[in-house]
């Protein structure tokens, strides 16, 4: 009994400990606290970003629905500009790198958001993500509004491991996998703590069996 026991936390330590390096990274905060961005006429960009790394096979961008405005599931598209759909969409990963034929002139969050709202027909906020030219590394910006030139923009990440040509390569391997929508982000577990949690029971278990067996070896000899 107790031996079956501990070979199933130690399953279920085994099923969690590749997720043990991925990493949540979540977002609950309102983007624009202590600003005035909301009630100033035209597009205001806010930075002040986190600076982390991420890994595109594993890690997550967890988003509180409240917060962002975002009152159904995401749905999200990793394209060049001319295959972004009209509607349907609020999370955008760009694999546009610029905007005028001219790599010598900046291409920033605002040029960014101006391509995709020159396809997106559909009012509504959203994130993106795009390379920016002057630092040479992917940035993740929510948009109070995907289809419009004048929405507010905030800086949410400054992608520093994705830097350079082996940078932009990785952008294509974003998938909906990457982006999570949460009406209760602070229940949100971290892969590592699954782990931890198996890792607890796989110890308990063991430390379960190890005072039984004395007793079960005296039964036995009896």
């Amino acid at each position: 009994m107790y031996r079956r026991i501990f070979n199933l936390a130690l399953l279920a330590l085994a099923m969690a400990s590749p997720a043990a390096h991925a990493t949540a990274f979540t977002y609950n905060h309102d983007p624009f606290a202590g600003t005035t961005v909301l009630s100033a006429p035209g597009r205001q960009i806010v930075g002040g970003e986190d600076f982390l790394n991420f890994n595109v096979a594993t890690d997550r961008f967890v988003f509180d629905a409240d917060v962002f405005g975002i009152s159904g599931p995401l749905h999200m598209v990793n394209s060049r500009t001319a295959g972004l759909p009209s509607s349907g969409i609020n999370v955008v990963v760009l694999e546009d790198f610029d905007d005028d034929a001219n790599p010598q002139t900046p291409f920033g969050a605002g040029n960014a958001a101006n391509l995709i709202a020159s396809r997106v027909l559909t009012a509504g906020p959203g994130f993106f993500v795009y390379f920016n030219q002057s630092l040479d590394l992917p940035r993740l910006v929510y948009s109070t509004d995907l289809s419009s030139t004048n929405s507010d923009l905030r800086i949410l990440a400054r992608i520093l491991n994705l830097n350079g040509a082996g940078g932009r390569n990785e952008l294509s391997k974003f998938t909906a996998a990457n982006f999570e929508i949460a009406t209760d982000t602070a229940s949100v577990p971290e892969p590592a703590s699954l782990a931890l949690v198996a890792l607890g029971l796989a110890l308990c278990a063991g430390g379960t069996l190890r005072r039984r067996a004395p007793k079960d070896a005296a039964g036995a000899a009896a």
